[in-house]
Protein backbone atom coordinates (compact mmCIF):
# COMPACT_ATOMS: atom_id res chain seq x y z
CA UNK A 1 0.00 0.00 0.00
CA UNK A 2 1.35 3.49 -0.88
CA UNK A 3 1.97 5.09 2.60
CA UNK A 4 -0.36 7.99 1.78
CA UNK A 5 -3.55 6.76 0.18
CA UNK A 6 -6.08 5.00 2.32
CA UNK A 7 -8.41 3.81 -0.48
CA UNK A 8 -7.10 0.14 0.38
CA UNK A 9 -9.27 -1.63 3.00
CA UNK A 10 -7.23 -1.71 6.02
CA UNK A 11 -8.21 -5.01 8.63
CA UNK A 12 -7.48 -4.19 12.19
CA UNK A 13 -8.60 -6.19 15.28
CA UNK A 14 -11.75 -6.83 13.69
CA UNK A 15 -12.51 -2.53 12.40
CA UNK A 16 -12.57 -1.97 8.66
CA UNK A 17 -10.83 1.12 7.97
CA UNK A 18 -11.48 2.17 4.41
CA UNK A 19 -11.36 5.64 2.47
CA UNK A 20 -10.79 9.32 3.46
CA UNK A 21 -11.24 8.11 7.22
CA UNK A 22 -8.84 5.21 7.34
CA UNK A 23 -6.23 5.24 9.78
CA UNK A 24 -2.69 5.90 9.25
CA UNK A 25 -0.34 3.27 8.75
CA UNK A 26 1.59 4.20 11.47
CA UNK A 27 -1.86 3.95 13.67
CA UNK A 28 -2.56 1.05 12.17
CA UNK A 29 1.01 -0.43 12.47
CA UNK A 30 1.23 1.00 16.40
CA UNK A 31 -2.79 -0.24 17.16
CA UNK A 32 -1.58 -4.01 15.72
CA UNK A 33 1.84 -4.13 17.92
CA UNK A 34 -0.13 -3.14 21.39
CA UNK A 35 -3.00 -5.32 20.52
CA UNK A 36 -0.14 -8.73 20.15
CA UNK A 37 1.23 -7.20 23.45
CA UNK A 38 4.49 -5.10 22.71
CA UNK A 39 4.61 -2.26 25.23
CA UNK A 40 6.24 0.55 23.15
CA UNK A 41 6.35 1.39 19.32
CA UNK A 42 8.19 4.14 17.52
CA UNK A 43 9.06 4.62 13.80
CA UNK A 44 12.72 6.08 12.37
CA UNK A 45 14.03 6.57 8.61
CA UNK A 46 16.60 3.79 7.60
CA UNK A 47 19.37 5.90 8.34
CA UNK A 48 21.56 6.80 11.30
CA UNK A 49 23.31 9.64 13.04
CA UNK A 50 26.52 10.59 12.60
CA UNK A 51 27.02 10.09 16.21
CA UNK A 52 25.78 6.11 16.32
CA UNK A 53 28.05 5.56 13.48
CA UNK A 54 31.20 7.38 14.52
CA UNK A 55 30.32 5.62 18.67
CA UNK A 56 30.44 1.97 16.75
CA UNK A 57 33.98 2.97 14.49
CA UNK A 58 35.87 4.18 17.70
CA UNK A 59 34.45 1.16 19.95
CA UNK A 60 35.98 -1.17 17.50
CA UNK A 61 39.00 0.55 17.17
CA UNK A 62 39.65 0.42 20.77
CA UNK A 63 39.14 -2.83 20.70
CA UNK A 64 36.30 -2.59 23.14
CA UNK A 65 34.64 -5.68 21.63
CA UNK A 66 36.54 -8.13 22.38
CA UNK A 67 36.17 -11.41 20.87
CA UNK A 68 32.45 -10.30 19.42
CA UNK A 69 34.61 -9.85 15.77
CA UNK A 70 30.93 -10.49 14.54
CA UNK A 71 30.31 -6.36 15.39
CA UNK A 72 33.21 -5.52 13.10
CA UNK A 73 32.97 -8.01 10.35
CA UNK A 74 29.82 -6.53 9.35
CA UNK A 75 29.66 -2.86 10.86
CA UNK A 76 29.10 -1.50 7.71
CA UNK A 77 25.74 -3.37 7.94
CA UNK A 78 25.38 -2.45 11.11
CA UNK A 79 26.22 1.40 10.68
CA UNK A 80 23.53 1.94 8.25
CA UNK A 81 20.04 -0.19 7.82
CA UNK A 82 20.01 0.93 4.38
CA UNK A 83 23.26 -0.48 3.78
CA UNK A 84 22.24 -3.95 5.39
CA UNK A 85 18.77 -3.77 2.99
CA UNK A 86 18.89 -1.23 0.35
CA UNK A 87 15.35 -1.27 -0.39
CA UNK A 88 14.31 -0.26 2.97
CA UNK A 89 12.91 3.30 3.55
CA UNK A 90 11.65 3.16 7.26
CA UNK A 91 12.51 1.28 10.87
CA UNK A 92 9.44 0.04 13.33
CA UNK A 93 10.88 -0.45 16.55
CA UNK A 94 9.17 -2.14 19.06
CA UNK A 95 9.32 -2.63 22.57
CA UNK A 96 8.50 -5.86 25.34
CA UNK A 97 8.84 -5.15 29.00
CA UNK A 98 10.51 -7.40 31.28
CA UNK A 99 10.56 -5.56 34.52
CA UNK A 100 11.68 -7.41 36.93
CA UNK A 101 8.96 -8.27 39.96
CA UNK A 102 11.48 -7.85 42.44
CA UNK A 103 14.65 -6.78 43.24
CA UNK A 104 16.97 -8.52 40.29
CA UNK A 105 20.16 -7.94 42.85
CA UNK A 106 18.71 -9.47 45.92
CA UNK A 107 21.01 -12.94 45.30
CA UNK A 108 24.16 -10.92 45.39
CA UNK A 109 23.66 -11.05 49.11
CA UNK A 110 23.59 -14.70 48.70
CA UNK A 111 26.83 -16.35 47.92
CA UNK A 112 25.93 -19.92 48.05
CA UNK A 113 23.22 -19.35 45.31
CA UNK A 114 23.62 -17.95 41.75
CA UNK A 115 22.33 -14.37 40.25
CA UNK A 116 21.09 -14.93 36.86
CA UNK A 117 20.73 -11.72 34.50
CA UNK A 118 17.10 -10.75 34.79
CA UNK A 119 16.13 -11.11 31.21
CA UNK A 120 17.55 -14.77 31.16
CA UNK A 121 15.36 -16.22 33.80
CA UNK A 122 12.08 -16.66 31.49
CA UNK A 123 12.15 -17.85 28.31
CA UNK A 124 14.18 -16.77 25.38
CA UNK A 125 13.46 -13.56 24.36
CA UNK A 126 14.14 -14.05 20.74
CA UNK A 127 11.52 -16.96 20.51
CA UNK A 128 9.06 -14.53 22.07
CA UNK A 129 9.60 -11.59 20.04
CA UNK A 130 10.19 -13.66 17.11
CA UNK A 131 6.58 -14.91 17.93
CA UNK A 132 4.80 -11.40 17.91
CA UNK A 133 6.96 -9.49 15.28
CA UNK A 134 6.35 -12.31 12.66
CA UNK A 135 2.31 -11.76 13.05
CA UNK A 136 2.87 -8.47 12.97
CA UNK A 137 5.06 -8.46 10.19
CA UNK A 138 2.47 -10.35 8.19
CA UNK A 139 -0.12 -7.71 8.82
CA UNK A 140 1.86 -4.89 6.79
CA UNK A 141 3.00 -7.28 4.33
CA UNK A 142 -0.80 -8.23 3.83
CA UNK A 143 -2.89 -5.16 4.90
CA UNK A 144 -0.09 -2.51 4.30
CA UNK A 145 1.82 -4.23 1.11
CA UNK A 146 4.85 -3.18 2.71
CA UNK A 147 8.16 -5.39 2.12
CA UNK A 148 9.72 -6.18 5.33
CA UNK A 149 12.74 -8.10 7.11
CA UNK A 150 12.52 -8.52 10.54
CA UNK A 151 15.23 -8.61 13.44
CA UNK A 152 15.77 -9.42 16.88
CA UNK A 153 19.25 -8.97 18.14
CA UNK A 154 20.47 -11.38 15.66
CA UNK A 155 21.58 -9.62 12.65
CA UNK A 156 23.86 -6.82 11.73
CA UNK A 157 21.06 -4.32 13.16
CA UNK A 158 21.67 -0.90 15.62
CA UNK A 159 18.89 -1.94 17.89
CA UNK A 160 19.42 1.18 20.53
CA UNK A 161 20.17 3.96 18.41
CA UNK A 162 17.33 2.95 16.41
CA UNK A 163 15.67 3.43 19.56
CA UNK A 164 16.13 6.52 20.59
CA UNK A 165 15.64 7.82 16.77
CA UNK A 166 12.29 6.03 17.13
CA UNK A 167 11.71 7.90 20.22
CA UNK A 168 11.64 4.83 22.67
CA UNK A 169 13.99 6.12 25.19
CA UNK A 170 17.75 7.20 24.51
CA UNK A 171 21.25 5.96 25.09
CA UNK A 172 21.88 5.81 28.85
CA UNK A 173 25.37 6.60 30.01
CA UNK A 174 26.20 2.58 30.32
CA UNK A 175 25.48 2.28 26.72
CA UNK A 176 22.29 0.97 27.44
CA UNK A 177 18.47 2.06 26.29
CA UNK A 178 16.60 3.94 28.99
CA UNK A 179 13.08 4.63 28.80
CA UNK A 180 10.33 7.42 30.89
CA UNK A 181 7.78 4.48 30.47
CA UNK A 182 9.74 1.14 31.15
CA UNK A 183 13.28 2.08 32.89
CA UNK A 184 16.07 -0.20 31.76
CA UNK A 185 13.88 -3.20 30.99
CA UNK A 186 12.69 -3.32 27.25
CA UNK A 187 13.68 -6.11 24.75
CA UNK A 188 13.78 -4.46 21.27
CA UNK A 189 13.13 -5.94 17.98
CA UNK A 190 12.41 -4.41 14.39
CA UNK A 191 11.12 -4.19 11.35
CA UNK A 192 12.77 -2.77 8.13
CA UNK A 193 9.92 -2.14 5.51
CA UNK A 194 9.77 -0.43 1.82
CA UNK A 195 6.97 1.37 3.46
CA UNK A 196 7.90 5.42 3.87
CA UNK A 197 6.37 5.54 7.47
CA UNK A 198 6.56 9.52 9.18
CA UNK A 199 9.65 9.11 12.31
CA UNK A 200 8.94 9.87 15.56
CA UNK A 201 10.84 12.50 17.18
CA UNK A 202 14.32 11.01 18.35
CA UNK A 203 14.17 10.65 22.36
CA UNK A 204 16.03 12.87 24.75
CA UNK A 205 19.00 11.78 26.89
CA UNK A 206 17.71 12.50 30.17
CA UNK A 207 20.41 11.06 32.09
CA UNK A 208 21.74 14.17 33.52
CA UNK A 209 24.47 14.54 36.15
CA UNK A 210 23.63 11.43 37.38
CA UNK A 211 26.72 8.18 37.09
CA UNK A 212 24.72 5.34 39.41
CA UNK A 213 25.31 3.13 36.20
CA UNK A 214 28.97 3.90 35.91
CA UNK A 215 29.83 3.69 39.57
CA UNK A 216 28.40 0.63 40.35
CA UNK A 217 30.06 -1.46 37.99
CA UNK A 218 31.93 -4.42 39.69
CA UNK A 219 34.66 -4.40 37.27
CA UNK A 220 34.68 -0.44 35.68
CA UNK A 221 34.06 -1.19 32.53
CA UNK A 222 32.89 2.09 31.52
CA UNK A 223 36.28 4.43 30.39
CA UNK A 224 33.92 7.35 30.37
CA UNK A 225 30.29 8.01 30.18
CA UNK A 226 28.25 6.17 27.11
CA UNK A 227 31.74 4.20 26.37
CA UNK A 228 31.78 0.45 27.31
CA UNK A 229 34.78 -1.75 27.18
CA UNK A 230 33.13 -5.10 26.69
CA UNK A 231 36.46 -6.88 27.78
CA UNK A 232 35.84 -5.89 31.04
CA UNK A 233 31.78 -6.32 31.41
CA UNK A 234 30.83 -9.17 33.19
CA UNK A 235 28.21 -9.83 30.63
CA UNK A 236 30.51 -10.20 28.07
CA UNK A 237 32.20 -12.12 30.39
CA UNK A 238 30.08 -14.46 31.34
CA UNK A 239 28.34 -14.87 27.82
CA UNK A 240 30.04 -13.42 25.18
CA UNK A 241 34.17 -14.59 26.29
CA UNK A 242 35.08 -18.27 25.13
CA UNK A 243 37.94 -19.06 27.04
CA UNK A 244 39.14 -18.72 30.40
CA UNK A 245 38.15 -15.28 32.37
CA UNK A 246 41.04 -13.28 33.46
CA UNK A 247 42.37 -13.40 37.41
CA UNK A 248 41.27 -9.78 37.85
CA UNK A 249 37.50 -9.95 36.94
CA UNK A 250 37.10 -12.84 38.81
CA UNK A 251 36.53 -11.90 42.48
CA UNK A 252 34.58 -8.78 41.16
CA UNK A 253 32.28 -11.43 39.82
CA UNK A 254 31.12 -12.57 42.80
CA UNK A 255 27.79 -14.69 42.76
CA UNK A 256 27.36 -13.44 39.10
CA UNK A 257 27.08 -16.85 36.74
CA UNK A 258 24.97 -15.00 33.75
CA UNK A 259 25.11 -11.70 32.67
CA UNK A 260 24.69 -8.72 35.40
CA UNK A 261 22.30 -6.11 35.86
CA UNK A 262 23.96 -3.82 38.32
CA UNK A 263 24.34 -1.11 36.20
CA UNK A 264 20.70 -1.28 34.79
CA UNK A 265 19.06 -2.25 37.99
CA UNK A 266 20.82 1.16 39.66
CA UNK A 267 19.29 3.31 37.32
CA UNK A 268 16.67 6.44 39.01
CA UNK A 269 14.11 5.74 35.59
CA UNK A 270 13.40 2.50 36.96
CA UNK A 271 11.10 4.29 39.42
CA UNK A 272 8.69 4.17 36.38
CA UNK A 273 8.75 0.62 35.76
CA UNK A 274 6.09 -2.15 35.84
CA UNK A 275 6.92 -5.94 36.34
CA UNK A 276 7.05 -7.76 33.46
CA UNK A 277 3.24 -9.60 32.90
CA UNK A 278 3.88 -11.74 29.73
CA UNK A 279 3.71 -15.12 31.06
CA UNK A 280 6.57 -16.56 28.86
CA UNK A 281 8.77 -13.32 29.81
CA UNK A 282 8.04 -14.19 33.80
CA UNK A 283 10.50 -15.30 36.10
CA UNK A 284 10.96 -19.25 36.39
CA UNK A 285 10.73 -20.25 39.78
CA UNK A 286 13.96 -22.53 39.49
CA UNK A 287 15.98 -19.29 38.17
CA UNK A 288 15.22 -17.12 41.06
CA UNK A 289 17.12 -18.29 43.83
CA UNK A 290 19.21 -21.09 42.67
CA UNK A 291 21.58 -23.33 44.61
CA UNK A 292 24.94 -23.32 43.14
CA UNK A 293 25.76 -26.55 43.91
CA UNK A 294 22.56 -27.77 41.93
CA UNK A 295 24.21 -26.09 39.24
CA UNK A 296 27.50 -27.39 39.58
CA UNK A 297 26.01 -31.10 39.19
CA UNK A 298 24.75 -30.46 35.45
CA UNK A 299 26.25 -32.43 32.86
CA UNK A 300 25.53 -31.71 28.99
CA UNK A 301 22.42 -33.67 29.22
CA UNK A 302 20.88 -32.18 32.62
CA UNK A 303 22.11 -28.35 31.42
CA UNK A 304 20.43 -28.56 28.18
CA UNK A 305 17.22 -30.15 29.93
CA UNK A 306 17.09 -27.15 32.20
CA UNK A 307 17.72 -24.69 30.07
CA UNK A 308 16.38 -26.14 26.55
CA UNK A 309 14.11 -22.80 26.67
CA UNK A 310 16.22 -20.15 28.03
CA UNK A 311 18.78 -18.10 25.99
CA UNK A 312 21.54 -19.41 28.90
CA UNK A 313 21.66 -22.72 26.93
CA UNK A 314 23.26 -20.49 24.01
CA UNK A 315 26.96 -20.33 26.09
CA UNK A 316 26.99 -24.69 26.51
CA UNK A 317 27.09 -26.58 29.45
CA UNK A 318 31.29 -26.00 29.61
CA UNK A 319 30.98 -22.13 30.05
CA UNK A 320 28.43 -22.14 32.06
CA UNK A 321 30.25 -24.40 34.85
CA UNK A 322 32.78 -22.52 34.37
CA UNK A 323 30.78 -19.39 35.43
CA UNK A 324 29.45 -21.14 38.54
CA UNK A 325 32.62 -22.49 39.58
CA UNK A 326 33.99 -18.99 40.25
CA UNK A 327 30.98 -17.78 42.02
CA UNK A 328 31.67 -21.20 43.80
CA UNK A 329 35.15 -19.65 44.55
CA UNK A 330 34.19 -16.48 45.89
CA UNK A 331 31.40 -18.30 48.09
CA UNK A 332 33.31 -18.81 50.91
CA UNK A 333 31.35 -21.47 51.73
CA UNK A 334 33.75 -24.27 52.79
CA UNK A 335 30.68 -26.76 52.25
CA UNK A 336 30.43 -26.09 47.99
CA UNK A 337 34.26 -27.43 47.90
CA UNK A 338 32.94 -30.58 47.44
CA UNK A 339 30.89 -29.60 44.03
CA UNK A 340 34.08 -28.12 42.95
CA UNK A 341 35.70 -31.38 44.02
CA UNK A 342 33.77 -33.34 42.21
CA UNK A 343 34.60 -31.28 39.02
CA UNK A 344 38.22 -32.00 39.20
CA UNK A 345 38.34 -34.67 36.37
CA UNK A 346 35.85 -33.39 34.02
CA UNK A 347 36.11 -33.79 30.58
CA UNK A 348 36.95 -30.05 29.80
CA UNK A 349 39.87 -28.17 30.71
CA UNK A 350 37.57 -25.05 30.64
CA UNK A 351 35.90 -26.37 33.62
CA UNK A 352 38.78 -28.15 35.50
CA UNK A 353 41.11 -24.90 35.13
CA UNK A 354 38.13 -23.29 37.32
CA UNK A 355 37.50 -25.87 39.90
CA UNK A 356 41.16 -25.60 40.67
CA UNK A 357 41.01 -21.53 41.48
CA UNK A 358 37.91 -22.40 43.28
CA UNK A 359 39.24 -24.67 45.62
CA UNK A 360 42.07 -22.78 46.14
CA UNK A 361 40.28 -19.98 47.45
CA UNK A 362 37.98 -22.77 50.01
CA UNK A 363 40.06 -25.41 51.19
CA UNK A 364 42.58 -24.39 53.95
CA UNK A 365 46.55 -24.45 52.50
CA UNK A 366 47.34 -28.47 53.63
CA UNK A 367 44.26 -29.18 52.15
CA UNK A 368 44.86 -28.00 48.59
CA UNK A 369 48.37 -29.06 48.93
CA UNK A 370 46.94 -32.38 49.73
CA UNK A 371 44.86 -32.14 46.55
CA UNK A 372 47.46 -30.76 44.12
CA UNK A 373 49.98 -33.62 45.28
CA UNK A 374 47.31 -35.92 43.70
CA UNK A 375 45.95 -34.35 40.80
CA UNK A 376 48.75 -32.29 39.04
CA UNK A 377 50.90 -34.73 37.96
CA UNK A 378 47.95 -36.27 35.90
CA UNK A 379 47.41 -32.58 34.18
CA UNK A 380 47.95 -32.44 30.88
CA UNK A 381 46.45 -29.19 30.11
CA UNK A 382 48.80 -26.50 29.68
CA UNK A 383 45.96 -23.30 31.39
CA UNK A 384 44.86 -26.45 33.36
CA UNK A 385 48.39 -26.88 35.06
CA UNK A 386 48.53 -23.35 35.18
CA UNK A 387 46.22 -22.98 37.10
CA UNK A 388 47.78 -25.14 39.23
CA UNK A 389 50.72 -23.43 39.48
CA UNK A 390 49.52 -20.20 40.58
CA UNK A 391 47.21 -21.22 42.94
CA UNK A 392 50.01 -23.56 44.55
CA UNK A 393 52.87 -20.91 44.09
CA UNK A 394 54.64 -23.69 42.07
CA UNK A 395 57.71 -22.31 39.69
Amino acid sequence: MDSGSGRRALSRQGVILSGAGASSPEAAIRDRALGLGFDAVGYAAATLQAVARDRLTDFIEAGYHGDMGWLAERAAQRASPDALWPEAKSVIVVGLNYGPPRDPLATLARPERATISTYARGRDYHDVLKKKLRVLARFIADDLSGDVKLFVDTAPVMEKPLAMAAGIGWQGKHTNLVSRDHGSWLFLGEIYTTLDLAPDTDGTDRCGACSRCLDVCPTNAFPAPYRLDARRCISYLTIEHPGHIPTEFRVPMGNRIYGCDDCLAVCPWNKFAHPVTDPDLSWRLELTWPRLADFAALDDAAFREVFSTSPVKRIGRDRFIRNVLIAIGNSGEAALAVSARNLLNDPSPLVRAMAVWALAKLLPPVDFATLMSQCHPKERDAQVLEEWRNAGQLP
